[in-house]
């Protein structure tokens, strides 16, 4: 069973350590967000292929 939210974040802060400050708690809880959703995308495959992004990139320089 996939663990809810708020138990994986109950996981995160509990591994932080107990100097831990709102800012780190709060960056360590945006960073496994950003991680969740990403890993989403590539499954719904919304993605680029890497040497797409790469011309896409490199026309950017020459503007």
């Amino acid at each position: 069973m996939a663990a809810t939210a708020k138990e994986v974040a109950r996981q995160i802060i509990e591994h932080l350590p107990d100097q831990a400050t709102w800012n780190d708690i709060m960056y360590e809880l945006y960073v496994k967000q950003k991680m969740e959703e990403g890993l989403a995308d590539i499954e719904a495959g919304h993605t680029i292929p890497h040497e797409e992004l790469k011309t896409e990139i490199l026309g950017w320089e020459m503007m």
